[in-house]
């Protein structure tokens, strides 16, 4: 494990979220267009890593206090599909354990997390209804997998978003895993 920042570099606040078509774990393909909701919210996932492990429930509670139409999460898996426990099967496992509410995606290219610029895992990009960046950082507070969450940071930025609000601070670096880049 590779302890790792999330990066501001590749796409700034305001940006446009760089288009993809990725095949899901129930094995549909999955456009950015298909989704039509107020908020989006693409997080970069993974099977193995204990950041994400620790934070998935917090995710999918996070798409459980919105309906589709407000708030639409979709985690996209950039890993390298032969690192240990990633790849397609163990994303199929992955969702069912955890009981995914939200497409969960695999970008066996990279190409989508090379152009969203993601290089940890879990790394959230929030984006407005017109697929513009608003905020880039972490869930929560709890940036250790053993740290207890006392501030739902993504959730406060989405009802802002919804509300019409400005997000103060557009980036707070997530914490978690390096993306298992192939060789």
């Amino acid at each position: 494990m590779v302890k790792t920042a999330s990066s501001p570099q590749i796409l700034k606040t305001g940006s446009r979220a760089p288009d993809f078509t990725l095949k899901g774990v129930d094995s549909m393909m999955h456009s950015l267009q298909d989704y039509k909701s107020k908020a989006t919210l693409v997080v970069f996932i993974c099977n193995h890593c204990p950041y994400v492990k620790a934070r998935i429930g917090d995710i999918v509670t996070l798409q459980s206090k919105f309906n589709t139409s407000e708030l639409q999460v979709i985690g996209i898996n950039s890993n390298d599909p032969n690192y240990k426990d990633e790849g397609f099967d163990n994303m199929l496992i992955f969702a069912n354990e955890h009981k995914l509410n939200f497409p969960y995606l695999i970008d066996e290219s990279q190409d989508v997390a090379r152009a969203y610029g993601a290089v940890c895992t879990p790394d959230p990009f929030l984006f407005d209804a017109d697929r513009r960046l608003v905020f880039h950082g972490r869930i929560n507070d709890a940036l250790e997998p053993e740290a207890k969450p006392k501030v739902p940071v993504m959730e406060n930025n989405v009802r802002k978003l919804l509300r019409g609000e400005r997000i103060e601070k557009d980036f707070d670096p997530s914490i978690g895993c390096s993306i298992k880049w192939k060789s």
